[in-house]
């Protein structure tokens, strides 16, 4: 297990993490969705061996389709990556979201994972002092020694046979999830 992140479950978040996501996904090519109807399905959260990049991975279902949208939220803004937003929050004060693969923090846990075939983080309430429990359980596959990967990944963000592609894979992350009564096994990341 990659640690363990912690959650504040009975603070302010001002937007909220949906809010904030709305416009940005109905910019992004790959949305079809109607971020109106934006419901989040899924979680899990990878952890900054660092301590200072907060690693959220969300799947967010909106018009039919579930997405793979994972973020980043730092204390400070990053020289490069993809800004969404900001926001505030009720104990951390402001946050810096950014699309999680243009954040080399992000990118390099999700290589690791999937390289040693590790999962997602622990999540446990800060608050209570309580592990939380897993709605989505993710796990990379690792990586046969000797195999030539280059560390190049892909994200999967339309969770469906359709986009699922994953030719010329040397490692995957796969999530484990049940959505609307129906256990799913979804590969989310591919490592070239």
């Amino acid at each position: 297990m990659s640690g363990t992140a912690d959650i504040y479950t009975q603070t302010s978040l001002q937007p909220g993490k949906l809010e904030l996501l709305a416009p940005w996904l109905q910019q992004q090519d790959w949305f079809e969705g109607d971020a109106a109807d934006l419901e989040r399905v899924g979680n899990f959260r990878f952890v900054d061996p660092d301590g200072e990049v907060g690693l959220d991975s969300m799947l967010l279902a909106s018009g039919g389709r579930v997405y793979h949208v994972p973020v980043t939220w730092r204390g400070a803004e990053l020289a490069e990556g993809e800004l969404i937003g900001t926001l505030e929050h009720g104990v951390l004060g402001t946050r810096w979201c950014y699309d999680a693969p243009t954040d080399p923090v992000y990118v390099a846990e999700l290589v690791r994972v999937i390289r040693e075939g590790d999962t997602g983080a622990a999540m446990l309430n800060v608050e209570a002092q309580e592990p939380m429990p897993e709605n989505t359980v993710v796990a990379g596959s690792g990586v046969v020694p000797g195999v030539d990967a280059q560390g190049q990944v892909r994200l999967i963000r339309v969770l469906d046979a359709e986009h699922e592609d994953t030719h010329a894979a040397r490692g995957v992350l796969t999530a484990t999830w049940t959505y609307e009564g129906t256990e799913r096994e979804d590969v989310l990341a591919v490592l070239r």
